[in-house]
């Protein structure tokens, strides 16, 4: 009879969650449900959380925010933000904004926003702003990227000293066996021979820049006390590869966690591929309306 009861406990709380039609749910990378009070726990505790992101996703942008909000609870102005969507160079522009020495519409063109930072990066932005916290401007400037894609990592030799200092201590090392890469090699068609091959690995290679760069710019920033939240494409951080593989080798002794984003059919357990994605995996329904 105990048996029968807690079976139809199960079935009820499972049908009540089905039709609550729930706008996401947390999991443990191991697929377990966690909930958000025991995430911000546990995320409170590293040097450096990143936030794995579907760009287009409205779900996730505000997480990133309530995020935000809970651990400067936690940190005060020890908390800094990091951010895949402004590249090094614009660091200069990113600094003015929070300082309110440029308005909105100045700012969107020399930081080269993207085109939904309105919707989707702004507000995180102004509240940074409110409370005097410190952005990082951490990626690569996209015409060192173009480079690579086009050229390779050996194209950024020619570059003038006034263009490295937006990037790493060259020569960049690639590791193209991990499994990230390898996987974008096989998506762009590298099991094909001559210019396709080469090209893929190219494109692959100016992926590894923007993680290196990434890495790079959080190391350089990042001061003993602190704690960084960064926020960045979920393919950069995804299965502790991308950006911690380079982070790792540059500051070993920091704690690190990840958040990935996820589209799932259905919210009640994480679907197999989505396992150990991420030290917490956020599913939203794949049905989610999009930011664009």
């Amino acid at each position: 009879m105990k048996k029968i009861f807690s079976a139809l406990a199960a079935f009820i709380l499972l049908s009540s969650f089905t039709m609550d039609k729930p706008a996401y749910r947390l999991f443990t990378g191991s697929g377990k449900v966690i909930d958000y009070g025991k995430m911000l726990k546990e995320l409170a505790a590293a040097d450096v959380v990143f936030f794995g992101e579907q760009h287009n996703d409205p779900i996730a942008h505000w997480l990133q925010l309530e995020l935000a909000k809970d651990l400067y609870q936690q940190h005060g102005r020890q908390l800094v933000l990091g951010t895949e969507m402004w590249e090094a160079d614009t660091q200069a522009a990113v600094d003015s904004f929070l300082l309110g020495l440029v308005d909105e519409p100045s700012f969107t063109q020399t930081s080269r926003a993207w085109p939904n930072f309105a919707t989707d990066y702004k507000p995180v932005l102004l509240f940074a702003k409110a409370k005097g916290l410190q952005v990082i401007a951490t990626n690569a400037p996209r015409r060192s990227a173009r480079i690579v894609a086009k050229e390779s990592l050996q194209g950024l030799d020619a570059l003038p000293p006034s263009e490295k200092q937006w990037l790493p201590l060259l020569p960049i090392t690639v590791d193209l066996e991990l499994p990230a890469y390898k996987r974008m090699l096989s998506m762009f068609g590298s099991d094909t021979h001559g210019a396709s091959a080469a090209g893929s690995t190219k494109i692959v290679e100016a992926q590894a820049l923007k993680d290196a760069t990434m890495a790079h710019f959080i190391s350089k920033n990042l001061k003993t006390g602190q704690h960084l939240l960064h926020l960045n494409g979920a393919y950069h951080s995804d299965h502790h590869e991308g950006i911690l593989w380079y982070l790792k080798r540059l500051r070993p002794e920091l704690k690190i966690k990840t958040v990935t984003t996820v589209l799932q059919p259905q919210l009640e357990k994480l679907e197999k591929e989505h396992l150990q994605r991420a030290d917490v995996v956020l599913a939203v329904p794949e049905t989610m309306t999009r930011t664009y």
